[in-house]
């Protein structure tokens, strides 16, 4: 398995931006849009050489992302997994299923009902393996 600190990046980035904006991460992908998913993908070894809250505002005000109502951080009850953290389930589950193109994938898997599983955080869904996850996703429902 490799190791795409790109797409860590990129996966971290969004779930950030969705915290400060309270976009469900699906939200956050199609306001950025395939240019600047890739460019952030491509980019991602300098981007991460700032603080990710600057990077963050940049991609909010030239997106124009606005503030919406969903607050998972704010309604859960329990520790809050940070942001890297939920970069990295999102960054495994899009290797596990990849097979082509990454950014192709990573819209996939946002897109789908997985995003809002994992945004869960009053769950213990997204501390469950990788290869758990992974199988949810592909059988389209959290497994027993």
């Amino acid at each position: 398995m490799r190791d795409d600190s790109a797409l860590f990046f990129a996966c971290s980035l969004i779930e950030y931006i969705g915290r400060i904006q309270k976009r469900k991460r699906g939200e956050i992908v199609d306001a950025l849009g395939d240019g600047t998913l890739r460019r952030i993908y491509k980019y991602a070894d300098v981007l991460h050489c700032e603080p990710i809250m600057k990077t963050a505002d940049e991609y909010i005000r030239m997106q124009n992302i606005t503030e919406g109502d969903f607050d998972n951080v704010g309604a859960c009850k329990y520790n809050v997994p940070d942001y890297w953290t939920i970069g990295e389930v999102y960054k495994r589950l899009i290797e596990d299923v990849q097979e082509g193109d990454v950014v192709y994938t990573l819209k996939e898997v946002y897109g789908s009902w997985i995003s809002d599983a994992i945004s869960n955080y009053n769950t213990d869904f997204f501390y469950q393996s990788r290869e758990y996850i992974r199988e949810c996703y592909r059988e389209g429902v959290v497994l027993d």
